[in-house]
């Protein structure tokens, strides 16, 4: 967004928070605290704006400063219908924490709210003013508990061959689904083969090679996996953890189903559905593959489970897999480094610090080519695959801000 994409934007939410503010004062009194609210806002974004360094996001004031004046509204609407300084508090609170994802911040939001409810109801503030003020709150005290970012601005309007960490296909409608494959070939003009036979979501491991990872000592099963993924069929075991169930079952029905990305399965019940597993194909004039799209899906109806698009690079002569899960203009991209395992497996990871592995999420402007790119160090993963008594296994974990919340076991059988 551009600066005066911004700053027109603020003054529309200021001069919205200032009519919320001064309602039930009088049409001159909203009047006045519209035109004053959506000047103050205004002028701080361009403040803002202008000392905001390259590659970097807003300051934290006027972040907050945006996020109250939003809440203020959606308070006014709160205290119309009815409810009191207490519940849009203490609303407000637990969705400020929820959107902080941090667990810390999650459980840390309603109690602040509450506390902040507590004491505004004592002096009868209106619905518009509890909002903003436990935003303020919130988000203040957050920022001092948590002085980690859990963003960071990485690349605005930067090529993608500056960003070799980062996969930049997008989706370039609300749907991801299994057919995004196909549609990418029609776009770029490749040669499409639907369910590749024989084919894997990486060329060769030897493209892997590097520090802490050496080709030659991985079991062969391993290596026959990765390289022939679709000579095996997959059954995912998923293990939630119980504090993350609630806030992601609201994901999955609000957007990830809907966006037709991310679906993971809740249960074993609904695992045993069955998974679809297939690497769609794109490839140049010349056949080489250029786009491995890993697509799962449920097998009883195809809905999706999850599609990326896989690829490796080489940095400093280190090898790495990135997995690019397109989104609507933009994707999420996971980039793994590889290490041996003394049995014979491998491990990926994304817990290393050497800037390259990591998760980003990225803005593609297709029309100029460009990246907005965020890193997201507080999301990390970490797959493992082995042999086990004969049998290919695999374990997939996440964590978020240090907590883990879920690991896939995945069983692996050869396809007859």
């Amino acid at each position: 967004m551009s600066t005066r994409d911004s700053v027109g934007f603020a003054a529309i939410v200021g001069g919205l928070a200032g009519a919320a503010l001064a309602s039930g004062r009088g049409a001159r009194a909203v009047a006045v605290a519209s035109a004053a609210g959506a000047a103050g806002l205004a002028a701080s974004e361009a403040v803002a704006r202008a000392r905001q360094g390259k590659d970097e996001i807003p300051a934290l004031w006027q972040r907050i400063a945006v996020s109250a004046a939003l809440a203020a509204p959606l308070g006014w609407v709160a205290d119309r219908a009815g409810a009191g300084p207490r519940a849009i508090s203490t609303v407000t609170g637990a969705a400020i924490g929820a959107l902080g994802l941090r667990p810390q911040k999650v459980a840390m939001g309603p109690v602040v709210g509450a506390a902040v409810g507590q004491a505004l109801n004592r002096s009868g503030a209106s619905g518009a003013l509890t909002a903003a003020v436990t935003v303020v709150v919130q988000r203040g005290a957050s920022a001092l508990v948590f002085r980690d970012p859990q963003v960071s601005l990485l690349a605005e309007r930067a090529h993608a061959a500056d960003l070799p960490f980062v996969v930049p296909r997008p989706a370039r409608s609300r749907f991801v689904g299994t057919d995004y494959v196909r549609e990418l070939a029609d776009e770029i003009g490749g040669e499409y083969t639907a369910d590749h036979g024989d084919t894997g979501i990486v060329a060769s491991l030897d493209a892997l090679a590097g520090p802490g990872f050496d080709p030659q000592h991985v079991d062969p099963l391993v290596r026959e996996f990765y390289e022939h993924t679709t000579r095996f069929a997959l059954d995912i075991v998923p293990r939630w953890r119980a504090w993350v169930r609630p806030g992601y079952l609201l994901y999955r029905r609000l957007v990830a189903r809907p966006l037709g990305q991310a679906s993971m399965p809740m249960n074993q019940r609904e695992a045993q559905r069955g998974i679809r597993s297939r690497i769609d194909t794109i490839s140049g004039v010349d056949g080489t593959v250029s786009v491995r799209g890993w697509i799962r899906s449920f097998a009883d109806d195809d809905e999706p489970i999850m599609l990326g698009i896989y690829t490796t690079y080489a940095h400093e002569g280190a090898g790495y897999v990135s997995v690019g899960f397109p989104l609507p203009e933009g994707s999420f991209t996971a980039t793994l480094r590889p290490r041996s395992r003394p049995d014979g497996g491998l491990t990926l990871t994304s817990r290393v610090d050497d800037g390259q592995a990591g998760h980003y999420l990225s803005y593609v402007d297709t029309t100029a080519d460009e990246l907005t790119t965020l890193a997201v160090p507080g999301f990390e993963e970490e797959l493992d695959v082995f042999v086990r008594d004969g049998a290919l296994r695999a374990e997939h974990a996440f964590r978020l801000f240090g907590f883990g919340f879920l690991v896939l076991d995945y069983r692996i059988t050869r396809r007859s």
